[in-house]
């Protein structure tokens, strides 16, 4: 198994305060940039991308990690965070990810100054535990599309949506679960993308 697939970070101490008992320390989690086999120096297509504007519903935009108990009913945990909301981490991987295939001439964050070819925004539906009857789950589904700012189109959009079954009842292993699954799902729409670009701009 690919070491520190997650991060932990201790907080809050465990410092009694008179009268009363220890508090419970803050855990922090972080899901890693899937490996990407490196290419040539060469870009393979002559673009610019910008990753930005992952939107989602208000409790993903939170750093407590969410959980489900029905389709219609949500929690948030109180001492289980991620490092960064989910659309940032996400933002951040899919940038990591893109810039290591070595498939494009620049992928940055998109920013006011920052200039790009197309623009690959999209929406984070899920990202989350997910209790069944059957079992825990890591559910994770997001839709991403390319927008080209020169035309005002959108060129080329998909979606992932997969549910991980999780190996264990702590929250450890539901984010290994939700790692797995991120890394399918980045996998699988990267290689959209870069069916896309291969149809109209390969060499």
């Amino acid at each position: 198994m690919r070491k520190g697939l997650w991060s932990v970070v201790l907080a809050g101490g465990a410092l009694a305060l008179a009268g009363c008992g220890s508090p419970r320390p803050m855990r922090y989690y972080t899901l890693e940039a899937p490996a990407t086999n490196m290419h040539s120096e060469e870009a393979t297509y002559p673009v610019s991308l910008l990753v930005g504007n992952l939107s989602a519903p208000h409790v993903l935009r939170d750093d407590r990690i969410a959980y489900g108990m029905t389709d219609v009913e949500m929690g948030l945990y109180w001492e289980h965070r991620w490092t960064e909301p989910p659309p940032e981490m996400l933002e951040t991987m899919l940038v990591q990810k893109l810039r290591a295939s070595g498939q494009y001439k620049t992928v940055q964050r998109i920013s006011s100054s920052a200039r790009g070819d197309y623009i690959l925004r999209g929406h984070i539906s899920s990202l989350n535990e997910v209790d069944l009857p059957s079992g825990v789950i890591g559910r994770f589904a997001v839709q991403l599309e390319l927008f080209q700012p020169k035309t005002g189109v959108v060129v080329w959009n998909q979606a992932y949506s997969h549910d991980e079954p999780v190996n264990g009842k702590k929250v450890n292993d539901v984010i290994e679960a939700l790692q797995k699954n991120v890394d399918a799902g980045l996998e699988q729409l990267t290689s959209g993308l870069n069916q896309y670009f291969a149809a109209h701009l390969g060499k």
